[in-house]
């Protein structure tokens, strides 16, 4: 595991029962949104906002949070394809920053690179019509981005699971094997 990880692990495992996460697609004309169920398994897209101006747009999305009883978000950063952060990861810190004081719930940054694409492409395979596209493509991105979290978060349970799993089996044959070598014990020295 790594410090993301952490993170990811941090955050939901410190939301409250049925608390859902809200995802977020931070675009220069767009926010696309998505909403996970409330067993943080499936991330469904929810909605396209318009930007504006940064307080009603900040506004909507604390709206919808209150709305569908969101405990976290998780923003899509968009790194560039080497990893590095560029302006458009700049402006999403500072519009995270600013969206802090307004909304008081944990967030999470989770590295979006070619979610709009596959996304795109997606869309293209499935023969959606341009406009059809344009109104999908930011909120299924935001939803691509939060299901990755939750794919992760569900990924590192198993390989918890799998690992208590190996040492429990472990620790019994180590019983299992002292167990067998005390019976031995017993058996030779009653055959003396």
């Amino acid at each position: 595991m790594n410090a993301k990880d952490d993170e990811l692990i941090g955050l939901i495992d410190g939301l409250p029962a049925r608390a859902r996460l809200m995802g977020v697609d931070l675009g220069t004309k767009t926010i696309g949104l998505a909403l996970s169920d409330v067993e943080r398994r499936i991330a469904t897209p929810l909605e396209t906002i318009k930007r504006v101006k940064f307080t009603p747009d900040a506004e909507r999305i604390k709206a919808l949070a209150e709305r569908y009883e969101v405990g976290g978000f998780v923003f899509g950063l968009p790194l560039n394809m080497d990893g590095t952060e560029g302006p458009r990861s700049q402006a999403t810190r500072a519009f995270v920053r600013n969206l802090k004081p307004i909304l008081s719930l944990p967030i999470l940054f989770w590295d979006e690179r070619l979610s709009t694409m596959v996304v795109t492409r997606t869309l293209l395979d499935a023969d959606a019509s341009r406009a059809k596209r344009a109104d999908a493509v930011d909120k299924m991105a935001a939803a691509y981005i939060l299901q990755g979290a939750l794919d992760r978060y569900e990924r590192i349970a198993a390989d918890a699971e799998h690992a208590e799993d190996e040492a429990r089996l472990r620790a019994d044959s180590k019983l299992d094997a002292s167990s067998e070598g005390r019976l031995l014990d017993d058996y030779d020295d009653k055959d003396l």
